[in-house]
């Protein structure tokens, strides 16, 4: 990938910091966004996922740089409609065109239509709300779409003539139980991404959705850990490095037939 630049989202922790290290590997010069959050503690997460989640890029910046990679971080809300143009302008800016882009970023809170306060697993749960909706559609859903347009437009405008599209996913299409406008949104950045496949290919850009399995990135408890190993559907709870060796390779020339595809990962 030595030439290439990537902008990954969400990218101060877990998949996405793992996937800005492997493309850096790679040799693709990466836009790190990410977004501090500060969550309120829950009983059912461990701590280590609000520390996560509140963390700066200064870890994956380092990380980046111990790979001899090029690394770009910013802060920036993807809930403000104006920021995904502004993350074009300063990548193109600092490290060029982009030609990979990689939706990690979410809005994740945890809703449900159930008169419950808490899930299977002990997190807290919310009612659906507009708020809840608004905070999950913005990013994963409206967010995953202006980059998907702003990426496609100046890709073809610089006729690059090869990119990237790949958006991470949940749920699936019986719905998300227990976290059901995560789902919802998710599904929305899924079409999106099956649309940007049919309408791009003719530009050699692909676009493909990849579907982790449960992955610790600070989330998951004894509890999670014991219901993945209870469920046959599952292999076990996966590390953030073994999906981001699957975007890598979606990334890569490997993956260059690789398009239109939900890569369901388990």
């Amino acid at each position: 990938m030595t030439g290439r630049v990537a902008l990954v989202t969400g990218a101060n922790h877990g998949i996405g910091a793992a996937t800005a290290v492997a493309l850096a590997r790679a040799g693709a010069a990466v836009l790190v966004s990410y977004l501090r959050l500060d969550d309120p503690p829950d009983a059912g997460i461990p701590d280590t996922y609000r520390r996560n989640r509140a963390g700066d890029a200064t870890e994956v910046v380092e990380r980046v740089r111990a790979v001899g990679g090029r690394v770009l971080p910013v802060e920036a809300d993807l809930a403000d409609p104006a920021v995904p143009a502004r993350l074009f302008d300063i990548a193109e800016r600092e490290l060029g065109t982009v030609d990979i882009l990689v939706n990690n970023a979410s809005g994740w809170l945890a809703d449900t239509f159930k008169p419950t306060a808490v899930d299977r697993h002990g997190r807290t749960l919310r009612p659906v709300s507009a708020e809840s909706f608004d905070a999950q559609f913005a990013v994963d859903a409206r967010a995953g779409a202006l980059l998907i347009a702003e990426f496609a437009r100046r890709n073809v405008a610089a006729r690059r003539g090869w990119g990237r599209v790949i958006s991470l996913t949940s749920g699936g299409n019986d719905g998300f139980p227990e976290e059901v406008s995560y789902g919802a949104a998710k599904a929305a950045l899924v079409n999106y991404t099956m649309a940007a496949a049919h309408e791009l290919a003719p530009f050699g850009i692909t676009a493909n959705a990849v579907h982790p399995p449960v992955t610790d990135t600070g989330w998951v408890s004894d509890e999670v850990r014991a219901a993945v190993d209870d469920d046959p559907h599952l292999l076990r709870v996966a590390e953030p490095e073994e999906v981001a060796d699957v975007i890598t390779f979606l990334a890569g020339e490997s993956g260059r037939l690789v398009t239109g595809n939900v890569v369901q990962l388990r």
